[in-house]
């Protein structure tokens, strides 16, 4: 019987039996992934590496698509069943190449994992003009997702896993203008619409894929202060967050509330893991993670402005990032924009 997530309907904790604080050894233990393949977008840094280092030890294949395949390389080095391809996913014609080398092989793609991403830059734009944090987030996962389409199907079981954030709770998806070119460009609204958008793509994308045994799913892996991808933040920017004083003085209370709920990046890429790999989630889809768990959906939560206020802390994913009318619109948009169709 055909499942959707649209309005939340599956947006409901099944009792894990795990939490924030679980790693990805407590959730990849005692499952053998010998023989399954798997593609790791930014598998070569941060939170990636810990997922490609976490399948391949449980025996996956992992290939690692990387703009800059040397640094990748380096990055990788002593992680043994690992394949390091060429690919940027602000470039529809790398994205096409990578896909179509991996096509070429005639292996099942089990898992396709959706990590790479950057977060709050200042306003840029990829060839086609389209704005980069939705370009890289959004759309060239998209597209990649649909250019691989026929390994995925061929694995009898695949899933994709794309990683979005609490801080989607800053912004829907305004689909009057997605890419800025009207309105003034604000980091934080831009970051929150691209992970909205990978929230509503594993919606829609379940919905339609399900019947080919292909499940989708999107997450908040936690807080992670170890990573790189606060490295656009300017001055003005912690103090507009409350880190910072305007004198430049720490807010020691906001720090502290950070420090409270940060986590490792064991813990921060448990929950993606756990999506890719689980035998919990088999038999459903189309749902927001967080916490090693199905979040909760609180259809009264954004209304109450709390989502803007704290998003670090927010747990529980935002109604419009499940809502069925913004899902279907934006599969047809990113159709549009990326000029790629899912040959279903």
């Amino acid at each position: 019987m055909e499942q959707n997530n649209y309005n939340g309907a599956l947006q409901k904790p099944i009792g894990s039996g795990f939490n924030a604080t679980s790693t990805t050894k407590d959730v990849i233990k005692g499952l053998d992934l010998t023989g399954k393949t798997a593609i790791v977008t930014g598998g070569d840094g941060g939170l990636g590496l810990e997922i490609t280092r976490t399948l391949t030890s449980a025996g996956a294949m992992v290939i690692v698509p990387a703009r800059n395949i040397e640094k990748a390389k380096g990055n990788l080095e002593g992680i043994e069943n690992v394949e390091v391809e060429a690919l940027d996913l602000t470039d529809p014609i790398s994205i096409d190449n990578f896909a179509e080398n991996f096509l070429a092989s005639v292996r099942p793609l089990h898992m396709l994992i959706n990590n790479a991403g950057v977060m709050w830059t200042s306003l840029q734009r990829d060839q086609r003009g389209y704005e980069g944090q939705f370009s890289t987030n959004h759309l060239g996962h998209f597209q990649l997702t649909a250019k691989l389409w026929q390994a995925l199907k061929k694995a009898n079981g695949a899933r994709v896993v794309t990683v979005s954030s609490s801080a989607h709770h800053f912004s829907p998806v305004l689909f009057d203008d997605v890419n800025y070119h009207a309105r003034a460009y604000n980091k934080f609204e831009a970051y929150g619409q691209a992970k909205t958008a990978n929230v509503l793509f594993a919606v829609e994308l379940d919905k339609r894929a399900q019947r080919f045994g292909v499940r989708a799913y999107t997450l908040h892996p936690g807080l992670i202060l170890t990573t790189n991808l606060g490295r656009y933040l300017t001055f003005e920017d912690f103090i507009a967050m409350g880190t910072l004083h305007p004198d430049g003085t720490p807010n020691t209370e906001a720090q502290a509330a950070l420090e409270k709920i940060q986590k490792t990046p064991e813990q921060g890429a448990a929950t993606t893991v756990w999506a890719a790999t689980s035998p919990q989630l088999q038999n459903i889809g189309g749902i927001y993670l967080e916490d090693v768990e199905i979040a909760d959906c609180n259809p009264h939560f954004y209304d109450s402005e709390a989502g803007k206020k704290n998003p670090a802390g927010t747990t529980g994913v935002a109604p419009f990032a499940l809502d069925a009318a913004a899902a279907q619109k934006l599969w047809d948009i990113s159709e549009e924009l990326t000029g790629t169709k899912f040959d279903f």
